[in-house]
C-alpha cells in the first residue's frame, strides 16, 4: 500500500513537471519580434491578436502570456476601417520610469494606418502595478494625403536623449519623426520630419498599392559614435514564397544620411545586405537589436523551410567587423 502510494505521488509530481515543461516553447510562431529584460526575465512582444507576448528565462524556452489587449482599442477600430484587433508590429522600450510599447493598426497593403501607445509600470504580468495604459494614436497616415505608412514604429534617443520615433513601410519610404518630451505624440515646436529610406516603386497615388518599393520595419540602433539603421527588404508574409532579407546603413547623425558600405545612400535605394534567406529559412527580417551582458543580439523571424514557411523566432548574436559593420556568424 505504501509503495503504491508513493508510486502515485511520483505520478503526480512527474505530471506536474511535464506540464510545467509543456507550458514553455522553443521555435515559438512570431512576426515582427521585438525583446526587452526586466529583473533577470526576458520578455517579448509580437505581431498578433492584441499584441502577443511571451517571457523567458533563458531566450531559448519560452512561455505565452496574456496579449497585451483582451480587446481592441475603440479609437483604433474608429480609425482604421477594416481593423478587427490583429496589431502589427509593436516596439518596446523603457522611457521615463515607464514602459513604452508602440504599435501598429493598419491592414494589408493599405496606408490607412495609424501608431499608437500604451505604457506599463512593470511587465511582470503578477505584479500589482502590472496594467498597459492606452495613449491611443500617436501618428496617423491618410490615404490621398501621405505618400508615407504610418506602420513600423521604433523608438529611438538622439544624443541629447531627446525622443525620436522611426516608422514606414513601401510608399516613399521610411521617415523619422520628433517626439514630444513625454514620447507620446509629434513635437509640436518644431515638427522635424526626414525621409531615412527608400527604394524604387512603381505608382504615384498615396491611395494606390504599394508598388515595388518593398522596405519596411526600420530598427536604428546607436553604438559608439554611429547610428545603424536596419531595415527590411523585399516580401514578407508569403510563407514559401518569402524573399525577405535585411539591409543596414550608418551616420553619425540621427536624422542622415545613411550610407551602406560602399557609400550609398539608403534614400536611393543602398543598404549592405546583412542576413537573406537560405535552404533552412525562405526569408528573414524584421529585426530588433537588444544589448545583454555586453552583448548584442539580433532580434528577428524567419520563414522555416523544414515547416511549410511557418513564421518563427530567431535570435542571433550580432558581432562587428573591423570597420564597425553589423556581422552574422
Amino acid at each position: 500500500m505504501v509503495k503504491h502510494i508513493a508510486c502515485l505521488i511520483i505520478f503526480i509530481l512527474s505530471a506536474g513537471i511535464s506540464g510545467a515543461q509543456d507550458s514553455l516553447q522553443t521555435n515559438i510562431p512570431v512576426h515582427d519580434p521585438v525583446m526587452i529584460r526586466q529583473d533577470g526575465i526576458y520578455y517579448l512582444f509580437a505581431t498578433g491578436r492584441g499584441i502577443s507576448a511571451w517571457s523567458s528565462k533563458d531566450m531559448k524556452n519560452w512561455k505565452r502570456e496574456k496579449p497585451v489587449f483582451n480587446s481592441p482599442p475603440e479609437w483604433a477600430v474608429k480609425a482604421v476601417p477594416g481593423f478587427k484587433g490583429h496589431i502589427w508590429a509593436p516596439d518596446i522600450s523603457y522611457f521615463n520610469g515607464l514602459y513604452y510599447l508602440y504599435y501598429s493598426i493598419s491592414t494589408f497593403g493599405k496606408n490607412r494606418s495609424c501608431i499608437g501607445l500604451a505604457t506599463n509600470k512593470t511587465l511582470d504580468p503578477d505584479h500589482p502595478d502590472y496594467e498597459w495604459k492606452d495613449h491611443g494614436k500617436v501618428i496617423e497616415s491618410v490615404p490621398g494625403r501621405d505618400e508615407w505608412n504610418a506602420i513600423d514604429p521604433n523608438f529611438i534617443l538622439d544624443d541629447g536623449q531627446k525622443p525620436w520615433l522611426a516608422f514606414g513601410s513601401f510608399w516613399n519610404g521610411l521617415k523619422l519623426v520628433k517626439l514630444s518630451e513625454d514620447a507620446k505624440s509629434i513635437a509640436t515646436d518644431l515638427q522635424e520630419w526626414h525621409t531615412i529610406a527608400s527604394v524604387p516603386r512603381n505608382g504615384t497615388s498615396a491611395d494606390s498599392l504599394a508598388g515595388n518599393g518593398a522596405i519596411e520595419a526600420p530598427f536604428i540602433f546607436k553604438r559608439n559614435t554611429y547610428y545603424y539603421l536596419f531595415a527590411s527588404y523585399d516580401y514578407c508574409c508569403k510563407g514559401e514564397k518569402s524573399t525577405y532579407k535585411m539591409r543596414v546603413g550608418r551616420s553619425q547623425k540621427l536624422t542622415g544620411p545613411y550610407v551602406d558600405k560602399e557609400n550609398k545612400p539608403m534614400t536611393k535605394g543602398g543598404g549592405t545586405l546583412l542576413m537573406h534567406g537560405d535552404a533552412n529559412w525562405y526569408g528573414v527580417g524584421h529585426n530588433a537589436v537588444c544589448t545583454f551582458d555586453g552583448k548584442d543580439y539580433l532580434i528577428f523571424h524567419g520563414y522555416d523551410a523544414h515547416d511549410k514557411g511557418r513564421s518563427k523566432l530567431r535570435v542571433e548574436e550580432l558581432n562587428w567587423d573591423e570597420d564597425g559593420w553589423p556581422e552574422v556568424n
